[in-house]
């Protein structure tokens, strides 16, 4: 039922003198130092900060955070059987990849602070990997012990590093076809091991060198990748075409 009379009037004057009203409010919150903006946050943190998108700090090459001394050593071995050296680029070891997962496990990753790490834990389907209550730091830690035990057991006491390339390969390949079992938890199996090295290590090849792999962007020369530069618009469509500029790395760098 419709209104007569001034009434409607009377409403529409009342709606402009609200937006009035508000439009007044914002204009005074929007000047610099305003009282009233002043004392909405007194005490009280703004839900933002500056420069908050700011690209993520360079790692510090120097030492290791997470990785004791033997682990060091069999874990630079095995990235350096991973990605072995070649006429096309450095081993895994010399392009940092040992660095990267060391940085990694010492961080949010290895961690696993944003993921949802409270039980119940139940097993997972086989797509969808390691379902139990240890973190990457912490499979590392004992897959590394359990291999390690492993290896001195089988070969006269020595350690991963001290073997032969070929016994090193024996030893990756057993892990990955399942035929050496280590100590593990239930869902963390010997080959889950080797893929989560495996994958890491590839992740440390490819990644981009503030992470502390891909040292000099030996990965991103090898396959003509341009980084982060800002525009390669022209070379999209030059297929089987080599890219005839260096790759940049987030923070500047050419390569």
């Amino acid at each position: 039922m419709t209104q007569s009379g001034d009434g409607g009037a009377d409403k529409s004057e009342g709606l402009k003198l609200c937006r009035r009203r508000f439009l007044a409010s914002v204009a005074v919150l929007a000047i610099p130092g305003a009282p009233a903006l002043a004392r909405s946050y007194s005490g009280i943190k703004p839900p933002f900060f500056p420069f908050g998108a700011d690209p993520p700090r360079p790692i510090n090459p120097a030492g290791w955070y997470f990785l004791k001394p033997n682990e060091v050593a069999m874990v630079e071995a095995i990235v350096d059987r991973f990605i072995p050296a070649d006429h096309l680029s450095p081993g895994g070891k010399d392009a940092g990849c040992a660095v990267f997962i060391d940085r990694q496990l010492a961080g949010s990753y290895g961690a696993s602070s944003r993921l949802y790490m409270k039980g119940p834990f139940m097993p997972g389907l086989a797509t969808q990997g390691y379902q139990g209550e240890l973190t990457p730091a912490g499979r590392y830690r004992l897959g590394l012990a359990r291999l390690s035990d492993y290896i001195r057991a089988h070969y006269a006491g020595k350690e991963f590093a001290a073997l032969s390339h070929a016994q090193q390969d024996d030893v990756l390949a057993g892990l990955e076809s399942g035929k050496i079992e280590l100590k593990l938890v239930p869902g963390f199996s010997a080959r889950a091991f080797f893929e989560l090295m495996l994958q890491n290590t590839m992740e440390g090849f490819f990644a981009d060198p503030l992470y502390g792999g891909n040292r000099g962007m030996v990965a991103w020369k090898m396959i003509g990748f341009p980084g982060a530069r800002y525009d390669y618009r022209d070379y999209v469509e030059k297929h089987n075409q080599p890219y005839p500029h260096g790759p940049v790395s987030i923070y500047g760098e050419h390569g």
